[in-house]
């Protein structure tokens, strides 16, 4: 991180703004309550309920430019959800999509940590898990870090009774539990050059 300080905009869909969880956490919350700085990280929660990567490629520069400054350690975390499977975008078109965020965040010199789709039981496992990787290959080639959940929670039974006690699509309390404990152990405090954690 350095002397500059920390700003960070987590831009998504409604799991990025914790959606179902009574604490009103959701993983983004759980993550920074565990992330030390020396000085106070301004988080910014940017999101948008049911919103596509074509809907979220077109948004996220105009909504960052107004949290982030020259004078500060910009960070953009995506959250990413399956809305692109419900509305019928192609798997190229996800992959574009995200690839125009990653390079236009690049260009901007601002550090990007993607977080990918969790499981749904609305929708086909393997159409998901085939997003999931997609998503991975683009973060892989680009050297940027992406946090798998759907591989670990596909057949994880506290997941899945999470979500089928909420609403059968957003996890409770113990789901977004889930989803910061990934997030905390696949590269977060190196990507900002903390300490692991333990």
């Amino acid at each position: 991180m350095g002397d500059s300080p920390l700003r960070i905009c987590v831009i998504g869909d409604e799991l990025t703004a914790g959606m179902g969880d009574a604490r009103g956490l959701g993983w983004v919350g759980r993550v920074i309550a565990r992330t030390p700085t020396e000085e106070p990280a301004f988080v910014a929660q940017l999101a948008v309920p049911h919103e596509n990567t074509t809907e979220l490629s077109a948004r996220w520069e105009t909504e960052t430019q107004r949290r982030f400054t020259p004078m500060a350690d910009n960070r953009l975390v995506l959250g990413l959800g399956a809305t692109d499977l419900e509305e019928g975008l192609s798997l190229a078109r996800s992959r574009l999509n995200l690839a125009n965020i990653l390079d236009g965040a690049s260009s901007n010199r601002i550090a990007c940590f993607v977080v990918g789709p969790p499981p749904r039981t609305d929708l086909d496992a393997d159409t998901l898990a085939a997003l999931s990787d997609a998503f991975a290959d683009v973060c892989h080639r680009r050297h940027i870090p992406y946090v798998e959940t759907f591989a670990p929670l596909r057949a994880h039974e506290q997941w899945h009774a999470d979500v089928a006690a909420s609403d059968g699509v957003h996890p409770g309390q113990a789901g977004y539990g889930l989803l910061a404990w990934l997030v905390l152990h696949n590269g977060w405090h190196s990507w900002l050059g903390l300490p692991e954690a333990g």
